[in-house]
């Protein structure tokens, strides 16, 4: 049986595009969390190295798109809206437009491919949240699943690895250390997802693929340093190879998210970026799979395995990912 869907929403984590637009940004990721000025302050200053730009809305403008021209030319044919949790536009007014354009039910995908707390149930209550201020006329919106494992996504990636490795010159490439990053979590919140299982797997059909085995770490770790998170990280473990002797070459690729946001600039081309330069290691940084073809096209069957009715298990579980029992604090973009 075809499910009817008037429309595509994408969900994302949200970003600043001005300078003044910052604490306002950081005081919406921060609402409610236990988290001292100084450190809401210190993270400002990320996005003021970049003019208070942060990149993430304007990659998720070009997925949008590059998914509108997939839709429009192989199908199927549903128009993209776009609603973020912590920035404009606003997922609760987006869904007052769609209300508006009197779509009723609509498909959301949402711009994690790993299956966490903050990366999965969250932003379906995010949905559920909005969906209530709005009332009984409010769209009914079915998330997608993750799609860590999808071939689409692995092949994107996989290029986008391939192409790092490439910058390293021949006679070095075989020993040079692949290292993927995702995004820390607390332990406690990695224990009721199944995030690190999924990166693993992720990593190996990646590493697979290209015929280079790799190692993930993590990056972007914020909360109270007494709070354990996922290790190790990805500073800690380039100064680990440096210390084992003969590291010349090194390749970063960024697996556990979509796109060049602030996170994957400062974390990696910024802080990492200039480690490597101290220890005198030539670093080569893979993208995200942002727009690939690969991915692009991987959404659209995504989209078309629910719209035609085909069996998929891309859904989650009512009960997937629950919240730990202290809610994490996340202190910059997530996808």
């Amino acid at each position: 049986m075809n499910e009817n869907y008037d429309a595509l929403l994408v969900v994302s984590f949200g970003g600043p595009e001005r300078e003044e637009d910052v604490i306002p940004f950081l005081e919406n990721v921060l609402r409610g969390k236990n988290v001292p000025r100084a450190r809401m302050l210190e993270v400002a200053e990320h996005y003021y190295q970049f003019g208070g730009r942060s990149p993430i809305n304007d990659q998720n403008r070009a997925l949008i798109g590059a998914l509108e021209s997939e839709l429009n030319s192989r199908g199927p044919s549903l128009p993209v809206y776009w609603g973020n949790r912590n920035w404009h536009p606003f997922l609760v007014d987006t869904l007052r437009q769609m209300r508006s354009d009197g779509v009723r039910r609509a498909l959301a995908f949402v711009t994690s491919a790993f299956g966490s707390y903050s990366g999965c149930r969250q932003y379906r209550e995010d949905i559920e949240r909005a969906r209530g201020e709005i009332g009984p006329e409010a769209p009914e919106i079915h998330k997608l699943g993750t799609f860590h494992d999808h071939p689409g996504f692995i092949r994107a990636m996989a290029d986008r690895v391939r192409t790092a490795l490439d910058r390293i010159p021949e006679n070095r490439r075989n020993a040079t250390p692949l290292v993927f990053t995702a995004h820390s979590i607390p332990l406690v919140m990695a224990e009721t997802s199944p995030y690190v299982a999924q990166l693993e797997e992720s990593c190996r059909l990646v590493s697979d693929a290209v015929g280079h085995a790799g190692t993930l770490v993590y990056q972007s770790r914020s909360g109270p340093p007494a709070q354990p998170w996922l290790g190790p990280d990805v500073g800690d473990y380039i100064r680990q190879l440096h210390a084992r002797g003969d590291l010349t070459d090194l390749v970063l690729a960024p697996i556990g998210f979509l796109s060049d946001h602030m996170e994957v600039l400062y974390d990696l081309d910024t802080e990492a970026a200039a480690l490597c330069r101290e220890l005198s290691v030539n670093h080569s940084r893979a993208r995200t799979v942002g727009t690939h073809p690969a991915f692009i096209a991987a959404l659209r069957e995504m989209i078309l395995d629910r719209t035609s009715g085909r069996p998929s298990c891309d859904t989650c579980r009512a009960d997937c990912c629950p919240a730990p029992s202290r809610p994490p604090v996340r202190s910059a973009e997530a996808t």
